[in-house]
């Protein structure tokens, strides 16, 4: 999509009604990654993707995105969103979460130590290359891979994590249901900023994800 037209649609999609909803469940609150946005606003963003086959893993190596950058002092963005996504986190002088407590979105799980925690990249890097990420330079690729702005990091189960590996929505979605209306709005989220491809069949699995979400009372959500 040409920029100017990108920018007039972003524009568009800003001034939608605030229908807002937001992750069902009494855990709701302790996902503190950056809001996705309202699913009127991410479904509208998802149909806009454009649809295309993935590119080839040829030179795709989890390198060419360099991860957790030091964002402030000793702390990187790992140790930055496992003080964030956390409950009473205490961290030594290198800023490593040394105690806490971490609700993990994907399984429902609670958990009392860091070594338990893997911070997910919401859009797997692997699926980034294949979407477009490839033509990317790695300066590029390490502002998505540490990227704290959007809803792209959250501190789940390492367990959940390594069993989604690089999968996406068509293949893998939240084994917590009640997660999958904020999964499905991240993602779209994401990939939109990004301008990243989507394949028919996960753009058809977002889009079921997005008919899970539920109205909610206003004050939540991104606009």
């Amino acid at each position: 999509m040409p920029t100017r037209q990108w920018r007039r649609t972003a524009a568009a999609l800003t001034a939608l009604p605030a229908l807002l909803v937001t992750l069902a469940g009494p855990a709701a609150a302790a996902v503190k990654l950056p809001e996705p946005s309202v699913p009127p606003i991410a479904r509208a963003e998802l149909n806009l993707l454009t649809v295309a086959e993935p590119r080839s893993t040829a030179g795709y190596s989890r390198d060419r995105f360099p991860h957790w950058s030091t964002r402030a002092a000793a702390c990187d963005a790992r140790e930055t969103v496992l003080a964030r996504d956390g409950q009473n986190v205490q961290r030594d002088d290198d800023c490593r979460a040394v105690s806490g407590s971490w609700y993990s979105a994907y399984d429902g799980r609670t958990l009392s130590s860091a070594d338990d925690v893997d911070v997910s990249h919401i859009v797997p890097p692997a699926n980034a290359w294949r979407s477009g990420a490839d033509t990317w330079t790695d300066a590029e690729r390490e502002s998505f891979a540490n990227d704290l702005e959007r809803p792209q990091l959250l501190a789940v189960s390492a367990a959940s994590n390594k069993d989604r590996d690089d999968r996406g929505p068509e293949s893998w979605r939240p084994p917590l249901a009640a997660s999958r209306c904020m999964y499905a709005r991240a993602w779209a989220d994401v990939k939109y900023h990004y301008r990243l491809t989507v394949t028919a069949e996960e753009k058809a699995a977002l889009a079921e994800m997005l008919d899970t979400c539920r109205p909610q009372p206003a004050g939540e959500g991104r606009r």
